[in-house]
């Protein structure tokens, strides 16, 4: 888990932190003549079967992180590891996750067992363990969770372009506004990376418009046919979420590497998702390509906000849109003029008499560079366009 603030690296400017997140990786690093481990973070490794090689090269400055090593007090153990100067952070005991996991998640990981229901799934367990008292231990463990997702997702979004959809999670899957979303999110993929807040309703349907992006729209058609067979998740979540699962199954995409651990979009397009556990009554979509699961709800709307940096995009909504729109609105209002990412926000009747934002927002963007980049539209049609030539602005 590199950390990226400025301060940390000018402390440790002379040393590049390198990161082996597999045993693969490990593997080809000693292959390769690692001989010290200085500069190296080995996160999340079962190193159960490599007290030799740990025992042959000097660990001393190395930073293990949830690793597991062979039992024992000789060579290669927990133990010699940390007497050779080794900087050993333990597993967290009695917790449904891994606080150093590596990676973001997958849907298939967060919905393991859900043909026993959902309750039986990954998700549903760390929700209910959200949910119980908070002592320092489980606060830690959520803190060290949240931090390696950070991790993840900033791999994931380097050398991509993001443009965020937000809007409401109760837009059920047979409703007009669902397929106007998801075709939103078709267009979107054919240009820049998909992000929502990773949720169901306006988000789920742009994360399906990303999935199909390789597809006709007949196809859409056909995948939000499946969908709309279980309309909304509080009827019944478990039927909710195998309708997602039988989408991705039929309009599947080749894996771009046959090792990797999560599939991707069609034709590369990858598209991401930020839940919370937060709103864990909310379950997660299984359509993005991603998952970056947050326990902090003020972590993960911050780091969604930061990520689009090609825009962001508010489809209709309630209170929490309403909150996402003024949270980006502050950003940019104090932002320097390149920094400041584009709004677009869709629904002209919804936005100014339904839910009457849009003028606060022109006002206060009046004279201010944050004001030459918010749009009010009344078609989902005219985004791509509109996002299009402020990324020519921006350059």
């Amino acid at each position: 888990m590199t950390s990226k603030n400025p301060c940390f690296r000018a402390i440790f400017c002379s040393v590049r932190i390198k990161e082996l997140e597999t045993l693969d990786a490990f593997d080809e690093a000693l292959a390769d003549g690692l001989h010290k481990l200085r500069g190296y973070h080995l996160q999340s490794l079962d190193l159960t079967g490599r007290a030799r090689e740990l025992s042959g090269i000097n660990v001393a400055g190395g930073v293990f992180l949830g690793c597991r090593f062979a039992p024992g007090e000789g060579p290669g153990t927990e133990i010699d590891v940390r007497r050779r100067g080794g900087l050993v952070f333990p597993t967290v005991p009695d917790v449904p996750f891994d606080p150093y996991r590596a990676r973001l998640y997958s849907p298939d990981e967060l919905y393991a067992g859900l043909e026993d229901g959902y309750s039986a799934t990954p998700d549903a367990i760390a929700y209910a363990w959200s949910l119980q008292p908070r002592a320092v231990d489980r606060t830690l463990a959520a803190a060290l969770h949240d931090h390696a997702i950070d991790d993840a997702l900033e791999e994931f979004v380097e050398g991509r372009e993001l443009v965020g959809v937000l809007g409401g999670h109760a837009l059920a899957r047979d409703e007009p506004g669902y397929r106007e979303a998801a075709v939103l999110g078709r267009e979107l993929a054919t240009q820049f990376t998909v992000a929502t807040g990773g949720g169901p309703g306006a988000m789920e349907a742009a994360n399906l418009g990303a999935w199909m992006a390789g597809h006709d729209e007949s196809a859409l058609d056909e995948a939000i046919a499946v969908l709309a067979a279980a309309p909304h998740f509080a009827d019944d979540l478990s039927a909710w979420a195998r309708a997602a699962f039988t989408v991705r199954e039929r309009w599947a995409h080749p894996r771009r590497d046959p090792s990797a651990d999560q599939q991707p979009g069609p034709n590369g397009r990858d598209s991401l998702g930020i839940p919370t556990w937060f709103y864990g009554h909310e379950p997660p979509n299984p359509l993005a390509s991603v998952i970056a699961k947050y326990f902090s709800n003020a972590t993960r709307e911050d780091v969604l906000l930061k990520v689009c940096r090609r825009g962001l995009v508010f489809l209709p909504g309630a209170a929490g849109t309403v909150q996402e729109i003024f949270q980006a609105a502050c950003a940019n209002y104090y932002a320097q003029a390149p920094s400041v990412v584009p709004m677009v926000l869709v629904g002209v009747e919804h936005w100014t008499r339904e839910v009457g934002v849009w003028e606060l927002l022109r006002s206060l963007g009046a004279d201010r560079a944050f004001g030459a980049r918010l749009d009010l539209v009344d078609s989902t049609a005219e985004v791509l366009p509109l996002l299009a030539q402020r990324r020519g602005d921006l350059g």
